[in-house]
């Protein structure tokens, strides 16, 4: 297993930390990663299909399909050949689907190519699927045809007489057959700083914007991921995490191939399936979000499922609270390797690994990965003395190239430096471990001072009677905001009563909530990580409960 990062031994005075340059930044594109597996290990298998027996999305005979690493670049071939007989090298094609195995062939061949791919949330509403493919330009859209309830082809049609430039739609239905027999083609020059990608942010005001990311900083990012993670050479990954973000489609699926490892690809999250998948396959790396994992340990027939080959505890999305990565790894058996980053980053910045410390895998969103500049500032921008909290800002081979359209945007977040400021505020120590504090626009400002509402949230979750909390600030009649707790609870369930007590023995003692309300679950994003703007509005308009 790999070390956390050649600087282990750093120690840093200010909270910079410089680029770890003694692993190389991969110049490759997505295309090269899957054709060099291919060839180093032919037979080997590198993609599984795990959904509910029958229930195929794509018109598929069987929903436990695999792919050989030959195999699966048999295929990205054939679907580059056929969406080059369509669409021109540098041409958006958009994906809108949940996770199945042609959504990873559709990626490969876009990327063999030459197309940037425009990645999609199946959730999204009518309105939103419109507002992705007109600002993002896209020329094509691929789909399944219904998911979860949602008639997909539907919504499609509908938007698609509003949306002139959209000249090609495409159903996953049969599509795998379909484009079996499509005759070779000269493929063109793909080069690795070309964009791959347009992943949309959460948008959680305003409107989302499209960040551009290029195929060296997926490629290189999902490596040197797989790496810090420990995950071996020819391991099985298995996820649940949506291929229409990152997490998805860059970490896990590059992350798998880079390693020459096998993808066991996971529908959509459900306990069962995914436990079904790590005993089936014998996983050795399960990548998901704290609200996963918390979902997991909670299933009653988590003992029933053989996972001793499990190895690592792949976490982002989110912060996972202390107690929770504590019962993972005693559960599992296995290391918890959590994740810092953001989509404009590709995405993954910081990150704990197998070696580190139980302290620092259970405290700390680890060191920065090889190749990546890492600074903590004031609001003045100047760098914070080690152990001072301010915005991360972050530089590097991985940075998106810009926010689609959208220019004025990408000035704001990137400074004429090449500093990407996250909005993110952390602390960093003196050996670079990086420890994420809160938002800068979820920070909660009462009398002047802010309030950052994680470690109250840690603390909540502490309670065996809360299984899940988000802390906001309400605007007060004396005009500062109130810090708010919103719990989902446990059985049984406590009282607010109880739950000041419980605060009044913690490290938040001072921040104690003022108000509670219930909510469960909590509204989050694909991800998991929890809408805290949607929490505001519902306390806003009277329509979350309180809690008595």
């Amino acid at each position: 297993m790999s070390d956390s990062g050649d600087l282990k031994g750093a120690m840093i005075t200010e909270s910079y930390w410089p680029a770890d340059t003694s692993r190389p930044v991969l110049e490759l594109t997505a295309g090269e990663v899957l054709r060099r597996a291919a060839e180093a290990v032919p037979s080997r298998t590198a993609l599984i299909e795990a959904a509910p027996p029958g229930e195929t999305v794509t018109g598929a005979e069987r929903t436990d399909r695999a792919w050989t690493y030959a195999e699966l670049l048999a295929d990205a071939e054939h679907a580059a050949a056929w969406l080059g007989s369509r669409f021109s090298p540098g041409e958006h094609v958009a994906v809108w689907a949940p996770n199945v195995p042609e959504w990873v062939v559709l990626q490969y061949g876009a990327s063999l190519a030459g197309l940037v791919l425009v990645t999609a949330d199946p959730a999204l509403r009518e309105a939103e699927l419109e507002y992705l493919l007109r600002q993002s330009g896209s020329v094509g859209v691929f789909h399944v045809d219904v998911f979860d309830g949602m008639d997909m082809a539907g919504t499609v049609d509908r938007v698609r007489a509003g949306l002139p430039e959209l000249r090609e739609v495409v159903s996953f239905t049969h599509w795998a057959e379909h484009i079996a027999g499509t005759a070779p083609r000269q493929l063109p020059r793909v080069a690795a700083d070309d964009p791959a990608q347009i992943q949309y942010t959460a948008g959680t005001t305003g409107f989302p914007k499209g960040a551009v990311l290029h195929h060296r900083g997926l490629v290189t990012n999902a490596a040197f991921a797989a790496e810090r993670a420990g995950f071996p050479d020819g391991g099985v990954w298995v996820t649940a995490l949506p291929l229409s973000h990152t997490g998805g489609c860059g970490l896990s699926v590059l992350g798998a191939a880079s390693a020459r490892g096998t993808l066991v690809l996971a529908r959509l999250f459900h306990p069962d399936l995914v436990m079904a998948a790590m005993h089936d396959w014998r996983g050795v790396l399960f990548a998901g979000t704290p609200a996963m994992y918390a979902r997991l340990l909670a299933n009653p027939e988590f003992d029933a499922y053989d996972v001793r080959a499990c190895e690592v505890l792949l976490s982002g999305g989110d912060l996972a609270p202390a107690a929770l990565v504590e019962e993972a790894e005693r559960r599992f058996g296995a290391c918890f390797s959590a994740v810092y980053g953001q989509t404009e980053l590709s995405p993954v910045l910081a990150q704990t690994g197998p070696s580190d410390a139980a302290e620092d895998r259970r405290d700390t969103g680890g060191r920065p990965l090889w190749q990546a500049e890492v600074k903590i500032v004031d609001s003045s921008g100047a760098v914070v003395p080690v152990g001072g909290d301010g915005e991360i800002c972050a530089r590097g081979y991985q940075l998106m190239l810009e926010y689609f359209g959208m220019p004025e945007a990408t000035a704001l977040a990137v400074d004429p430096d090449g500093w990407l400021h996250t909005g993110d505020v952390g602390v960093l120590d003196e050996r670079g471990y990086l420890r994420v504090t809160g938002r800068l626009k979820d920070m909660i400002v009462r009398g002047g001072e802010r309030i950052s509402p994680l470690g109250i949230e840690a603390a909540l979750t502490a309670h065996p009677g809360v299984a899940a909390a988000a802390v906001v600030g309400v605007p007060g009649s004396d005009g500062d905001e109130q810090v708010t707790a919103v719990i989902t609870p446990a059985d049984p369930a406590p009282s607010a009563a109880e739950l000041r007590e419980f605060l009044r023995a913690s490290p938040a003692s001072e921040e104690t909530p003022r108000s509670w309300y219930v909510a469960d679950p909590l509204p989050a994003n694909a991800m998991g990580r929890v809408q805290r703007f949607a929490l505001r509005r519902a306390i806003a308009d009277g329509s979350l409960p309180e809690l008595p």
